[in-house]
């Protein structure tokens, strides 16, 4: 069971690394550009991973230290943010798999100026692909993860109230 929390710690600091910075980026394009709704949705989607991988930060220690109980927000917060997370998660997967498998496609619409003439947007595509595969893989993973980690809280956590209840 260690092993399962210390992996949903990693998962989690990268998850929200990662989705943190994308908001960033987000929000200065949008200060950038007219449209800022556009942008206002990313940033929202973005931050129901940031909320979930928070939220699983705060449930690894409440595991660790039973003595730190769970916040009554940090449950709902692990569920409905972790739905939204994974709805996400297999939509950055679809778009890096269709971008992966459709890179040709993609390259042959691209019209860059004539300085970036020798630009390598082949290899672009491909990395960039790779890297939104194993970000949509990194989330879904934590999520199922601290949904099964959220379960077995509940689990200890009624058992311990059944117990104070007896004595």
């Amino acid at each position: 069971m260690k092993k399962l929390i210390q992996l949903s710690a990693i998962l989690s600091w990268f998850n929200l690394l990662v989705s943190g910075l994308f908001m960033a980026l987000a929000l200065i394009a949008g200060s950038f550009m007219m449209g800022f709704g556009n942008v206002l949705v990313v940033v929202v989607l973005m931050g129901s991973i940031t909320l979930h991988s928070y939220a699983a930060l705060q449930l690894r220690r409440s595991l660790l230290h039973p003595s730190l109980p769970l916040g009554k927000q940090t449950g709902t917060g692990i569920r409905f943010m972790g739905y939204i997370a994974l709805f996400l998660a297999f939509m950055y997967g679809s778009s890096a798999f269709y971008m992966l498998k459709n890179s040709k496609e993609f390259i042959d619409q691209v019209q860059l100026p004539a300085e970036y003439k020798n630009f390598d947007l082949s290899g672009t595509f491909k990395k960039t692909g790779i890297f939104m595969l194993i970000f949509s893989i990194s989330v879904l993973v934590n999520v199922i993860l601290n949904f099964r980690l959220y379960r077995w809280y509940q689990m200890i956590y009624a058992h311990e109230e059944q117990k104070k209840g007896e004595d």
